[in-house]
């Protein structure tokens, strides 16, 4: 009983509510739980929906790698100008002009997409006959007709760009580069059978093969005049060693070092031609399996470093020279395309990307890409075989004839050839490399460069800096969990947790800024300090405890019980000045005064910006959310399952092995799961402290490149909607996979290990 200010007695039944509160108790309580089930519920929800939507957001910008090429309905026109045998067809970049070069010198400008003539010149042979027609790179837009008197007929066509009134004119023109139409290739005045034309940085080759079996080079070397101003050529002819067999095609290298020669055999010749006077034939090489086949077409693809044969059954293949032992360059078969139903009757390379277009004898017309060892499509868009074929120099279009005295016009849709599986995940064997291997490298200075697109070295620099991290952070953070959370004073806890979990506040970049200007630097100049600290730093520790448990129990008992681990401040910070301090002598004694050439002389690669130092660095990042996530799961272990094992005679230690350990094991598997997650997911500090190299290995004294880190890096020069922009997304998109999959591998395996010791 109460009693009031009044001085009337209240029961304690009077205080209780009323049936009528309580059933407005009832359901102010069950609206707050609906209420919070539909909060919760919509949350989860909406966490599900927003990674669905990232997940479709980014296989958006990836679908189209996977779309395969295609080619529109072709339209067909008669040939402009002459009604003779096509030798050449090309366009220029915005489709509203092309070229036809035909057997009797008729040079027709016209309208691509409708045949509208558009310019006509026609070349004066001064009394020749066409015998052989050969064309540079087509960036170039040089030709040479081969001539039957030894001469050769040398021609370049042009389109000059202006924009009147503020609308695009392309305006044709035709060139003499030599400045004369006609050049003297073979004094003896022999027929020049096949030809070849290429353009460089030290003038104009021509190369020909005449008709009573010589090999002729000609090399016209520009040179500007000091006082006019005018460009001037200095001629200069060899006659280089006849090949084994008669030739069917001949090129030349934009750097006129390089001749190879097809022969009516299947052979490829290389002939090493820097020194013309001295050139000699250094290797040849069977190109073509079948039986009586001969090269019937053979053209360089863009930079001339490989060529693609084409032989008369059908086949393709791409060849560059791969040097040996004796530093001699052999031709060398990197990869094959599928062959064709007919003889190969025209190559022709892409403007600005490592592909080509073919056709055949049987009417096929055939897309190819060099890198990603892809055959586009190989479709039969005529009953005759094709002549000619050409790419347009964005790649949008293709043009043909096949012998019926007509130009097919063709759309062509072939924007991401690069990406396939084998690039991206495969070996490949680029141009210039004796082997193939994984690389990324995406740009370069020339426009030759061949992209190189492997996710191999960014997956694998992803896993590493990863790896290395959990390394360093998981045994400190799950010991320092378990010894906060179990043996720690609650005092001294109250401070130590929310010092750990403010460490999650600093900013990454800052971590990174640190690795690397001071970490990477201190690390590289006292690597017997680091490596010392590594090892010694816990013997030291465990020498410490083994000495205070002898001390005597009056010594023992001053330091409050939790409050141990103040103790090993000093021996840390101690042990680590003896070691930084020690570390020039260590050096001089051991490895003659620098480990990091030590580290060279024994072939071990040494980066200053290494893995060693990025798993301190990102160690340091990741230790706050295994160490909260895993002091949390021990703290929260039942009491009556600890004190229960104590009170059956178990030591504290064989406690927290038997019982903690096994019933918190759930959260500790979250925390590493979670942390690997984010280490995987790492940005900045492995962009700073790295050095970027997309190299493929798990030394931990060399750098490496990772998925994000990437995307950070070329994301902000990425063209947008190219081939690299959408790998980039592609790269976002195996990183997604990559935390979703350890999350759901982590979450499986957390609900098995919770169902197995719930009993406890």
């Amino acid at each position: 009983m109460t009693a009031t200010s009044k001085g009337h007695a209240i029961s304690a039944r009077d205080l209780l509510p009323s049936g009528e509160q309580r059933k407005k108790l009832r359901k102010i309580r069950h609206a707050k739980d609906l209420t919070t089930r539909a909060v919760v519920s919509a949350a989860g929800y909406g966490v599900v929906i927003s990674l669905a939507l990232i997940f479709v957001f980014l296989f958006i910008e990836v679908a189209p790698l996977l779309r395969n090429a295609s080619l529109g309905d072709p339209v067909s026109y008669p040939v402009p100008g002459s009604d003779a045998d096509t030798m050449y067809l090309a366009s220029e970049r915005y489709q509203e002009a092309a070229v036809r070069f035909a057997r009797d010198g008729t040079v027709s400008f016209f309208d691509p997409t409708d045949g509208r003539p558009l310019l006509n010149r026609v070349i004066d042979f001064q009394g020749g006959e066409v015998t052989s027609f050969g064309s540079g790179e087509p960036r170039t837009g040089l030709v040479a007709y081969g001539l039957s008197d030894g001469r050769a007929a040398v021609i370049q066509h042009e389109y000059d760009l202006s924009f009147p009134d503020d609308v695009r004119l392309v305006t044709p023109k035709l060139t003499l580069p030599l400045g004369e139409e006609v050049v003297v290739i073979d004094e003896q005045g022999q027929a020049l059978d096949v030809i070849a034309i290429q353009q460089g940085a030290t003038g104009i080759g021509i190369a020909a093969s005449t008709r009573d079996g010589r090999l002729l080079l000609t090399r016209y070397a520009s040179r500007r005049s000091f006082l006019t101003g005018e460009t001037e050529f200095v001629r200069s002819s060899y006659e280089l060693p006849a090949p084994p067999a008669a030739p069917t095609r001949i090129l030349l290298d934009i750097t006129m070092r390089i001749l190879l020669v097809g022969d009516a055999q299947g052979f490829l010749h290389y002939y090493d031609i820097q020194q013309p006077a001295q050139a000699r034939l250094l290797d040849s090489q069977r190109v073509l399996d079948s039986a009586g086949a001969s090269v019937s077409a053979m053209e360089y693809l863009l930079g001339t470093v490989s060529v693609i044969v084409g032989g008369s059954d059908g086949s393709v293949a791409q060849y560059f020279l791969v040097r040996d032992e004796n530093n001699i360059g052999r031709i060398t078969q990197i990869r094959t395309f599928r062959s064709h139903a007919g003889a190969i009757t025209s190559i022709f390379p892409e403007f600005s990307r490592k592909g080509f277009v073919v056709g055949d004898a049987s009417g096929g017309l055939g897309l190819h890409y060099g890198t990603s060892a892809s055959t586009l499509f190989i479709r039969e868009v005529s009953d005759n075989p094709i002549t000619n074929a050409s790419v347009a120099p964005r790649n949008n279009a293709l043009m043909w004839t096949d012998g019926t005295r007509q130009v097919h016009y063709a759309s062509l849709w072939n924007r991401h050839p690069e990406s396939s599986f084998t690039a991206l995940w495969n070996r490949v064997w680029y141009e210039g490399r004796s082997q193939p291997d994984f690389v990324w490298q995406s740009s370069s200075a020339t426009d030759e460069f061949e992209p190189k697109f492997s996710l191999v070295p960014l997956s694998v620099g992803t896993l590493k800096a990863a790896f290395y991290a959990m390394l360093f952070a998981m045994p400190l953070a799950i010991f320092g969990a378990i010894y906060t959370a179990y043996f720690m004073s609650p005092k001294m806890r109250g401070f130590v947790k929310p010092t750990i979990e403010l460490m999650e506040a600093l900013p990454t970049v800052i971590l990174g800024f640190l690795a690397g200007l001071w970490l990477a630097p201190f690390v590289e100049s006292h690597l017997p300090a680091t490596f010392s600290i590594l090892l010694l730093l816990p013997v030291f520790m465990l020498a410490f405890a083994w000495l205070w448990s002898l001390a005597p129990k009056a010594l023992r008992f001053l330091v409050p019980p939790g409050w141990e681990a103040a103790l090993l401040i000093p021996v840390i910070l101690l042990t680590g000045w003896l070691c930084v301090s020690l570390s020039p002598v260590i050096e001089v004694w051991f490895f003659d005064g620098s480990m990091r050439q030590w580290f060279t002389e024994v072939g071990i690669t040494y980066d200053q910006r290494n893995a060693l130092v990025v798993g301190i660095a990102m160690g340091f990042a990741v230790i706050p959310t295994i160490f909260s996530i895993a002091e949390d799961a021990v703290f929260n272990v039942p009491k009556h399952l600890t004190q229960g094992s104590l009170a059956l005679g178990a030591t504290p230690w064989q406690t927290v092995i038997g019982i903690v350990l096994l019933t918190a094991s759930p959260g500790i598997f979250s925390a590493v799961m979670i942390g690997f997650g984010r280490a995987v997911g790492e940005t900045m500090i492995v962009l700073m402290a790295t050095g970027n190299s997309p190299v493929v290995n798990f030394n931990i004294f060399e750098g490496m490149r990772t998925l994000s880190a990437n995307i950070a890096v070329e994301m902000p020069e990425a063209a947008v909607g190219g081939t690299h922009y959408r790998l980039l997304f592609l790269a976002a998109l195996v990183l997604f996979g990559f935390t979703f999959v350890l999350n759901t591998i982590a979450e499986v395996v957390r609900q098995r290990l919770r169902a197995k010791y719930s009993s406890l």
